[in-house]
C-alpha cells in the first residue's frame, strides 16, 4: 500500500504544481487532494470526485478563478495559516485535522472513522508531519485542534468519530475489521500492538493489527501484498509460529471476510468464540449494532471509569 500511496502523490503533485503554474500562483490543495498529498488513502464512498483538484480558501471572496476543469474551488472559514504543509514549491497541503473536518460533511461516520484512523497514522510516519511528537500527543493534538475549531458543517460528526479513532492502524482494512467487531459487541482491542519480547531474527519487534493481550488473542489483516509478497509472506510465517508456539490464538483474516455481512458477521463469530474460550466476558450481538450506538456505549464507559478514578 505504501508504494501505491507515493506513486499516486508524485502523480498528483505533478498535476498541481502544474495547475499553479497555470495559475501563476501559490496554490492550497484540500479534500481528497490534500490526503493523497500527504500519503493518506482516500476513503470508499467519499462523495466527492477524488480526481479533481480541490483548491481551499478562507471565504468565498477568496475562492481563485477556476481557469480549467480540473479545479474545484472551495472555501474553509477557520484556515490554519502556519501549520499547512508545504508539498512542492507553489503547492501546499491543507493540514490533516482541518482536511479531516473539511471532509466530514461528504463522509459517513464509518469513512469518517477510517480516514481518522489514517490520518493518525500517516502524521506518526512522516518525520515532516509529526515534528518528533510521539503518538499519543500527535492524537491529542489532532483532537484538540477539532474541539477548538468554531462551528462547522459536520462537527458534531467528528466529535462523535473521535471517540472511535485509534492509533497505530496501518490500513483502512484494519479500521474496519475493529469496527465490525465492535458492532457485534466485542471489547476494544489494541491497535498495533507490539507483543513484549517478540522479536523477528533481523530484530524488529512483532505486532499484531489487533490484540486482546491478556487474553492472548491477536488478529492479521492480510491484504494482497502478504500473499505475492515472499519476505513478506516469511515474515508472517515467522511471527505467527512463534506467537502461537507461546500459547497466542493468531486469526487471520482477508478482504473475503469483509465483503458482505454474512462474512463479517462470521468473522465477528470466530473472534467472539476465541475470546469467550480464553474466559472473556461480554454480550455477543448477533446482529450488527449501528454505530451511534456503540459510541454511546464507548462515552458512557469512560465516563463511567472517569468517575471511578476520581
Amino acid at each position: 500500500m505504501k508504494d501505491g500511496l507515493a506513486q499516486r502523490k508524485s502523480a498528483m503533485l505533478s498535476r498541481c504544481s502544474e495547475a499553479a503554474r497555470r495559475c501563476s500562483r501559490t496554490l492550497l490543495f484540500g479534500m481528497t487532494t490534500s490526503l493523497i498529498l500527504q500519503s493518506v488513502p482516500v476513503p470508499t464512498g467519499c462523495g466527492l470526485d477524488a480526481d479533481e483538484l480541490h483548491v481551499t480558501s478562507s471565504s468565498k471572496e477568496r475562492r481563485i478563478r477556476v481557469n480549467h476543469s480540473n479545479l474545484r474551488a472551495h472555501a474553509w472559514k477557520p484556515l490554519p495559516s502556519a501549520c499547512n504543509v508545504r508539498i512542492g514549491s507553489r503547492v501546499y497541503a491543507l493540514e490533516l485535522a482541518h482536511t479531516w473536518a473539511q471532509l466530514a460533511p461528504y463522509l459517513t461516520l464509518e469513512s469518517l472513522i477510517v480516514l481518522g484512523d489514517s490520518m493518525l497514522h500517516a502524521i506518526a510516519s512522516q518525520p515532516a508531519l509529526s515534528r518528533g511528537r510521539d503518538e499519543s500527543e500527535i492524537r491529542h493534538n489532532f483532537f484538540e485542534t477539532i474541539t477548538g475549531l468554531p462551528p462547522f458543517k459536520g462537527k458534531p460528526r467528528c466529535l462523535r468519530a473521535m471517540a472511535m479513532l485509534k492509533e497505530r492502524v496501518a490500513s483502512p482494512k484494519e479500521s474496519e475489521s475493529r469496527l465490525v467487531l465492535l458492532r457485534h459487541g466485542i471489547p476494544m482491542p489494541d491497535t498495533g500492538y507490539a507483543v513484549p519480547d517478540a522479536r523477528f531474527a533481523s530484530g524488529a519487534a512483532m505486532t499484531l493489527d489487533l490484540a486482546w493481550p491478556q487474553y492472548r488473542i491477536g488478529v492479521e489483516y492480510d491484504g494482497d501484498q502478504h500473499r505475492t509478497d515472499k519476505a513478506q509472506w516469511r515474515r508472517d510465517q515467522e511471527k505467527r509460529e512463534w506467537l502461537r508456539n507461546r500459547g497466542w490464538v493468531v486469526i487471520t483474516l482477508t478482504g473475503t471476510n469483509l465483503a458482505d455481512e454474512v462474512s463479517k458477521a462470521e468473522y465477528a463469530f470466530n473472534v467472539a468464540r476465541h475470546l469467550t474460550l480464553a474466559g472473556a466476558r461480554f454480550v455477543f450481538s448477533v446482529v450488527p449494532m449501528p454505530l451511534e450506538k456503540v459510541i454511546g456505549r464507548r462515552c458512557e464507559s469512560e465516563g463511567s471509569e472517569s468517575a471511578v478514578g476520581e
